[in-house]
């Protein structure tokens, strides 16, 4: 079965790797679906119990007319991972994929045992947080032609050929009331986390430990100071774009198989 009623979402989840092995989720971001883990899969399902879901209002999965919220998403992420037997597990999130597997970790403790974020989408601050109301105005008014510029430019100039394009369209196949909905509940809803004063209050509430990977040197520098469970650890990619697993799909596969084999003390 790849189609899960979960009561409050329909979710499309392909499951990968033998029974017995650790289980590993693997989480898209904004605009996206599960088939940017599709090379991960294959070589972590290898040793690993690999789940990877498309969001809500994503991919396959249900679209609601409303709650398409990383909050939303990471309760829904919970009953999915309930629903399969699969917890405690290590959540995987690319950029609001990564918020979402954190407001998993903090919303639903014994469901995850660790946590990797890849570019994060939180710890928006100065010129970026200025930017928000007038970037949430184009997605309202034009839904994903308005996001498809910001993915555009999301590549660095060694970007695989035809990852651009696989992105561009991916995002325009998204429905405009989700890309906006998603964009505000990460940045400006009541719960969002998006914005640094928020986004170091809700990674004081995480108890797991957590590897985050930024491809911004000054992002990476905060982000150590805000460091506080045990084992914890932030890394800086300098040669990539914003998909930097995608841009960097064997490097990112060892980064995640390393990080599951690490001695763990569960700091609960």
């Amino acid at each position: 079965m790849t189609t899960f009623d979960l009561g409050r979402i329909r979710l499309f989840c392909t499951i990968d790797g033998p029974d017995d092995a650790p289980a590993l989720l693997l989480v898209h971001g904004w605009g996206s679906d599960g088939g940017d883990w599709a090379t991960h899969t294959e070589a972590l399902a290898r040793r690993f119990r690999v789940v990877v879901p498309d969001l809500r209002g994503h991919g396959r999965s249900q679209v609601p007319d409303h709650g398409n919220t990383p909050s939303e998403m990471a309760d829904d992420l919970a009953a999915l991972t309930q629903a399969l037997g699969l917890r405690p597990l290590v959540a995987v999130g690319h950029s609001m994929g990564g918020q979402v597997v954190n407001l998993m970790a903090v919303r639903h403790t014994a469901a995850v045992r660790s946590v990797i974020i890849l570019d994060p989408a939180h710890g928006a601050h100065g010129r970026e947080v200025g930017l928000i109301p007038a970037r949430l105005a184009a997605y309202r008014e034009h839904g994903a032609r308005a996001a498809a510029s910001f993915v555009a430019d999301a590549f660095s100039p060694h970007a695989p050929p035809g990852l651009r394009a696989s992105h561009l369209r991916t995002m325009l196949g998204t429905p405009d009331h989700v890309i906006a909905q998603a964009y505000a509940g990460m940045y400006v809803h009541p719960g969002a986390v998006g914005i640094r004063p928020r986004s170091e209050e809700y990674l004081r509430r995480r108890t797991q430990p957590g590897l985050t990977v930024w491809t911004s040197a000054e992002a990476a520098a905060w982000e150590k100071r805000n460091l506080h469970v045990p084992g914890s650890r932030v890394d800086h990619w300098s040669d990539s774009g914003h998909y930097l697993h995608e841009e960097h799909p064997q490097r990112t596969i060892q980064l995640i198989t390393d990080w599951l084999q690490r001695p763990l003390t569960d700091p609960r």
